[in-house]
């Protein structure tokens, strides 16, 4: 029995039943596809249940505002998956007439659909012959044959198109390509893979050589970049007494474009209450001298992927009124990056 052919009995046999499965509908397994990258499936299927609820279609997730797809994108993390998204939904919404292209070439040219993405729909939905490869079958492959070539660079994803085309069954490439991918996240895990009773183990190069968790090789990870984020909370009233805050959206390039949050004070490394006061009339433009306060002690770590924010709030007790205040119990309805969605949940006035 061959590679694939036990891929594909594994798969029959064990494959989880998920919402995207019983489909061929491209813009469901498009939107499949962008949501897990980088998220795993247990966490990425609440978001995609909810995404078809608000946008049952590719014109409804078109004609939304982008402010309404970014917030329930909230917590997913890699906003920019999410303006592509929409950018996208409105080219194939009004430009090709609400309906996806049909062949893997075509697909590339959608805005944030890369090499894996265009694999998997043409495969899935529409039959063609394309190898997906993406994390689960990077480890797949490269335990399985051996491959001790790292697979973060051009070569070597060049190197497991090729191996994966090699070996992919090209009669039945929709359940080769899920099934592949469905057994490098569940029989040949990152960790603990169940090597005991796995179809392949046989065969398996890296289980011969005791290298099981050694494979897929990758390259040292560049060290992640320190930032200091003070984020100045502002509690005041309005003219009825309700209670008030400011917020702004993050524009330009970065992390988080586009998104909402308190005003912010980055800094080389940890202020203190001195330094705070000293910069605050750089970073809000209001009258008088508020009082301020920390509000966590031990900074908030917030890791991203080439970076590490190290995260303060300040408590900005303000006496005036703010002229583009934001009513306190409004805040929630903005989209916001995940620690500050956190801050507003955990803080009462």
């Amino acid at each position: 029995m061959s590679f694939s052919q036990k891929i594909l009995l594994w798969y029959a046999e064990n494959q989880r039943t998920l919402p995207w499965r019983a489909t061929k509908d491209p813009y469901r397994i498009w939107l499949s596809e962008i949501m897990l990258q980088q998220t795993r499936v247990v966490q990425g299927t609440p978001y995609y249940l909810k995404f078809l609820e608000h946008f049952p279609t590719v014109a409804d997730l078109a004609d939304a505002p982008e402010e309404k797809v970014l917030k329930l994108w909230q917590g997913l993390g890699y906003y920019s998956r999410a303006r592509n998204l929409h950018a996208t939904a409105g080219k194939i919404a009004y430009e090709l007439d609400g309906k996806f292209p049909g062949t893997y070439t075509e697909l590339l040219k959608l805005k944030g659909v890369g090499d894996y993405t265009a694999s998997a729909i043409a495969s899935i939905c529409f039959n063609e012959a394309q190898p997906v490869v993406d994390g689960n079958v990077f480890r797949v492959l490269a335990r399985y044959f051996g491959v001790e070539r790292p697979i973060d660079g051009s070569q070597g994803a060049a190197f497991f198109k090729q191996l994966a085309r090699e070996v992919m069954d090209v009669q039945n490439i929709r359940d080769y390509n899920q099934g592949i991918m469905e057994f490098g996240a569940m029989q040949c895990a990152p960790k603990n893979p169940n090597c005991l009773n796995c179809p392949l183990n046989h065969g398996c190069e890296a289980l011969k050589m005791n290298k099981v968790d050694q494979l897929p090789v990758k390259r040292k990870a560049a060290k992640a970049r320190k930032r200091y984020f003070n984020y100045m909370v502002v509690v005041a009233k309005d003219e009825n007494g309700e209670p008030t805050s400011l917020l702004r959206q993050r524009k330009g390039k970065g992390i988080w474009q586009n998104l909402w949050e308190f005003p912010l004070m980055e800094s080389d490394g940890p202020l203190d209450l001195d330094a705070v006061k000293k910069k605050l009339p750089e970073v809000l433009d209001i009258d008088g001298a508020p009082e301020v306060y920390l509000y966590n002690e031990e900074q908030i770590v917030h890791k991203l992927s080439h970076q590490h924010l190290h995260t303060r709030f300040w408590i900005v007790q303000y006496n005036g009124v703010l002229s583009h205040g934001v009513p306190f119990d409004s805040i929630g309805d903005y989209a916001v990056p995940v620690l500050l969605a956190d801050f507003i949940k955990a803080f009462k006035i």
